[in-house]
């Protein structure tokens, strides 16, 4: 096991790509802040002797306190981030509401933003860091009915590819991890989400819903390729220790496919491959 006496703060550790992401960073000797939106989970990564603190992207309240915790925490010596925290919103663009839409971004874009630039200073006085963020290949390859999702990862590796840019001799590494389907919460908690915020009933799409239910309620892998929480944490440590990182990191098969095919096919072909996957 390598020690690595380095400081990093991740986001969304209660479950999934997070919870793995810090066991295993904990294990290979970095010092890792946990963190979670819900209180209840700040107190069972404690109680498992994580670091951990309360840190919610809707609130930029709750932000900046989270912060303000860490720089006590670590005297400020903070070497990287891990925006992972974020989470899927189902259902046809068109059944979308302009709240359900803002609740997207304010997550996965706009807390990520935020986090990210009240930890950037403390990189900059220290004159290194690492920022990693965990998008997705629906943040290149738009797929059916995951219309708030796929704008949010479109978005954020908007802003990732800018701040690369903008960082240039800095010594801050800006990475991208692009993971496909992972074995996590995240569809139990997407189709909560669907529950929730979708009117089915009144929908033109009605039809397509029942077939997706059946996806989001499956237990265990519901596509082909899936691979377990870690396949992610082994691409965020490769990331974080390569002396020359790469601007992208893709995370199982369907990934490295998708991003094959945009570069070669016309836009309309991919288009005829993407209506077909459900």
């Amino acid at each position: 096991m390598k020690v690595n006496a380095k400081t990093i703060l991740v986001t969304g550790c209660s479950t999934g790509i997070g919870y793995d992401a810090i066991g295993a960073l904990k294990q290979r000797g970095y010092r890792v802040i946990a963190s979670a939106r819900k209180n209840e989970d700040v107190q069972k990564l404690l109680a498992q002797g994580f670091e951990a603190i309360q840190l919610d992207l809707n609130d930029s309240e709750s932000i900046r306190n989270g912060v303000a915790e860490v720089v006590k925490l670590t005297d400020g010596k903070i070497d990287a981030l891990f925006n992972n925290a974020g989470y899927g919103q189902p259902g046809a663009v068109e059944d979308l509401t302009r709240d359900v839409l803002r609740q997207q971004f304010e997550t996965n874009v706009f807390g990520c933003h935020e986090l990210t630039c009240l930890i950037l200073p403390y990189m900059r006085k220290n004159n290194q860091g690492r920022i990693v963020f965990n998008s997705s290949v629906l943040g290149f390859a738009a797929m059916k009915y995951r219309g708030a999702y796929n704008a949010s990862k479109y978005a954020l590796e908007g802003l990732v590819d800018t701040l690369r840019l903008e960082l240039y001799g800095t010594n801050i590494q800006v990475i991208l991890i692009e993971p496909g389907p992972i074995l996590s919460a995240f569809r139990t908690n997407a189709f909560a989400l669907y529950k929730e915020n979708i009117n089915k009933k009144e929908s033109a799409h009605i039809e397509t819903y029942l077939a997706l239910e059946a996806r989001l309620e499956t237990v265990g892998a519901a596509v082909p390729f899936t691979l377990p929480a870690s396949a992610v944490s082994a691409k965020v440590i490769t990331a974080l220790e390569s002396s020359r990182p790469r601007i992208r990191y893709y995370v199982t098969v369907p990934t490295y496919v998708f991003a094959y095919l945009k570069r070669l096919l016309p836009g309309r072909w991919l288009d005829t491959i993407l209506r077909q996957i459900n």
